[in-house]
This record gives C-alpha cells, sequence and structure tokens, in this order.
C-alpha cells in the first residue's frame, strides 16, 4: 500500500545551489561552488574583475510543492553580480505550493547585485517566496524583484490564486528593510483596487543599501512617468535605502521603467545579458 501511494504522488522539481565568492589579486574568484537537482549555475567569463552568475531552473518551471534553495556569500572586497537564465514561470497547482527561498550575505566593502527577470504567475498558480540578506556595515546591495500576473500579450491573466513574498534585510547586524507581501484568493478583484494595482498585471520592488543612496533619487524620479510607481529615501540607525514601487500594464512597459534605473545604479552598466538573450 505504501508503495503504491508512493508511487502515485506527482514528481516535484527539487534544487538547491551555493556560491561564494572570495578575493583574490584584486578579482574576485570562486571559492565555494554547489549545485543539486534542477538548480544550476552558470558563471560567464568576466573581464573586469567582477563576477556574474547566471541562475538555472532546469525543470522549465515550478509548480505547487516544487522547491528552490539559493545560497550566496560575497566575500571582503568582491563584486557579485547574480540574475537568471530566463523569466521563472510558476504554473497552476493542483496541490501545495512553490517554494523559492534565496539567502545572500555580503562582507565588508562586498558589492551584491540581485537582478533575476521576472517571474511570471499563471492562473492558480500558488507561490511563498522568501529573500533574506545579511550585509557588513560598508556592504552595498541592489536587488530588484519582478512579477507579472500573467503575460498579456499571450491573453493570458491570473484570475485566482496566491502569492506571498517576504524581504528580510540586515545591514551592520540590524534590521533594514522588512517587507511582506500576500495576494490571494480572487486576485483579479484584489488587484483592481487603487490601493493594490489598479487593475494593472506588472509589478515591481527596486532596492538599494548604501552610503549616500539619496543622491540617486532625482535621477530616478525623472524616469517615472505620472502613476507608474514612487520612490523613498529612508534612514535607519545610520544606514541607508533607497526603496522604489513600480506598476506597469505589462512586462514589456515594466522593462522600459527598469531597465534604465537599474543601468544609472549599476554605474551607467546595462543590465545582466541575460536580459537581452
Amino acid at each position: 500500500m505504501a508503495e503504491a501511494q508512493r508511487i502515485g504522488r506527482p514528481q516535484r522539481a527539487w534544487g538547491r545551489g551555493r556560491l561564494v565568492a572570495k578575493p583574490l589579486a584584486g578579482r574576485t574568484r570562486l571559492q565555494e561552488f554547489y549545485q543539486e537537482g534542477c538548480a544550476k549555475i552558470r558563471l560567464p567569463e568576466m573581464f573586469d574583475g567582477r563576477m556574474e552568475a547566471v541562475l538555472i531552473n532546469s525543470s522549465g518551471g515550478l509548480t505547487g510543492g516544487d522547491q528552490m534553495d539559493w545560497r550566496f556569500e560575497a566575500g571582503p572586497g568582491t563584486h557579485l553580480t547574480l540574475s537568471t537564465q530566463a523569466c521563472e514561470k510558476i504554473y497552476r497547482a493542483s496541490a501545495g505550493t512553490t517554494t523559492v527561498t534565496t539567502a545572500i550575505t555580503a562582507e565588508a566593502g562586498a558589492t551584491v547585485h540581485w537582478l533575476p527577470q521576472e517571474t511570471i504567475l499563471f492562473d492558480g498558480a500558488s507561490m511563498t517566496r522568501a529573500l533574506e540578506v545579511d550585509l557588513a556595515a560598508d556592504a552595498r546591495f541592489l536587488a530588484v524583484e519582478a512579477v507579472l500576473l500573467g503575460r498579456r500579450a499571450m491573453g493570458e491573466r491570473m484570475i485566482t490564486g496566491q502569492f506571498r513574498d517576504r524581504w528580510r534585510i540586515r545591514k551592520g547586524g540590524r534590521l533594514l528593510h522588512a517587507d511582506q507581501l500576500a495576494f490571494t484568493g480572487d486576485l483579479a478583484a484584489l488587484t483592481a483596487q487603487a490601493a493594490t494595482l489598479s487593475g494593472q498585471v506588472a509589478f515591481a520592488t527596486l532596492l538599494l543599501a548604501e552610503e549616500g543612496c539619496e543622491r540617486h533619487v532625482p535621477a530616478l524620479r525623472a524616469l517615472l512617468a505620472d502613476g507608474q510607481g514612487a520612490i523613498s529615501h529612508v534612514t535607519i540607525g545610520g544606514q541607508e535605502k533607497l526603496i522604489a514601487r513600480f506598476v506597469a500594464p505589462d512586462g514589456f512597459a515594466l522593462r522600459k521603467l527598469l531597465v534604465p534605473m537599474i543601468s544609472h545604479l549599476r554605474d551607467g552598466a546595462s543590465v545582466p545579458k541575460v536580459w537581452t538573450l
């Protein structure tokens, strides 16, 4: 009986990846590398001393019961950019929820850019996601997370489902940013409200944690049109953060907004190349 129950269970995707970067002769080099299951990491060749890692889910998408776990550490003075090979697709769940957890540590003087491509939620999808970040007091961290409630160009729309997103970012041992988002049930009605998305289907959060980040606010606000979002600068316990929220009618419009902002915050460098492949 137990064997029959085991055989009858649907197959689930599971993956775990870990990368540790270290400084060596003024460059960012690999210290530890681990991948298991459907979690894959590729390291494109870089010529500026920095490191870029591309995260891949080889299962091709996620659904209820699937689990992904990513862990990254940037050693002292290193520069690490993390992105994804493609948009992560979260399909309808017949049971359970998709769970994705990411933990990032940046040591003294390190810079980490967390720039995954969009997460696409299909109708009936269920996803729980968590981002845990621990930064040294002088580390620099840039993060962008974008979500699409269906693909408008394909005539798709997320009517019902669940999406839960949790951010906890600490700097110098103190909590700098906490974010808790929960969309559940009748998403079409919920996101139509003015207090949520006003009927838009694409949204994103951008966060920059670094000393003096207030200087970027005027330039970023100049890139915003009315109704596209808002940008704020906050100081907590002597540590600064720039936080921005954006909404758009579709993924293309959201990218047109995000790409120049990311480039500005990367000192003129464009988004990771995989964004344009």
